[in-house]
């Protein structure tokens, strides 16, 4: 029995050592890959890669809005927040004939099949549409200055009030259910609008 338990000792000290070492090599990894890419991008490299987080944030609370959160809030904000914080390639991407047919099949669809037309395909096609008919005023004047970041900024300061309110309290938007993960979806629209005002004035 005491040869078991010694033998059981000296795995779990192994097995533990074993993942130490590989969570040391993690962050060694982690550090040299920011170290790199701040060499490499700058502070320009972080303002891009905050704009991607910003954006996913904000589908994933789109996502949350149509299946399980289900708010009063208004939402629909999300979509100019998206318009103004989507990273340049999609952008481009869905304003270019990609964006025009799926915006025509969204019209055709809601025009002529509007019983076949899901409610929880509104949004996007209204996203879709906003990215195709935004007038260069919008599109390239206003999402490339501080305008849209402080649109942005707005969005997400509003709609973090609104939800604590709805919460009812900020420590309640924290332990109720689904609350953890609304409040930091709603605090991550924050950061990019914030990062990119605070690079602005520096």
């Amino acid at each position: 029995m005491g040869r078991m338990d010694y033998l059981a000792m000296k795995t779990d000290e192994d097995t533990n050592k074993l993942i130490n070492e590989d969570l040391n090599e993690l962050k060694l990894a982690a550090k040299k890959l920011l170290d790199h890419a701040t060499k490499l991008g700058g502070l320009g490299f972080g303002t891009a890669f905050l704009k991607w987080f910003a954006s996913f944030a904000a589908i994933y609370l789109l996502i949350l809005d149509r299946t399980n959160w289900k708010t009063n809030m208004l939402t629909g904000l999300l979509v100019p927040y998206i318009f103004f914080s989507f990273p340049s390639v999609l952008f481009h991407f869905f304003r270019g004939e990609v964006g025009k047919w799926i915006a025509f099949v969204a019209v055709v669809l809601r025009l002529f099949f509007p019983r076949h037309f899901p409610d929880w395909l509104e949004i996007p096609g209204s996203l879709i549409l906003l990215l195709v008919v935004a007038p260069n005023l919008f599109a390239e004047t206003f999402r490339n200055s501080w305008v849209g970041t402080v649109v942005c900024l707005l969005i997400g300061c509003y709609l973090l009030q609104e939800h604590i309110r709805a919460s009812g309290g900020f420590r309640n938007s924290f332990t109720q259910s689904n609350g953890i993960s609304n409040t930091v979806g709603i605090i991550l629209l924050l950061v990019y609008p914030i990062w990119a005002l605070v690079l602005r004035v520096v």
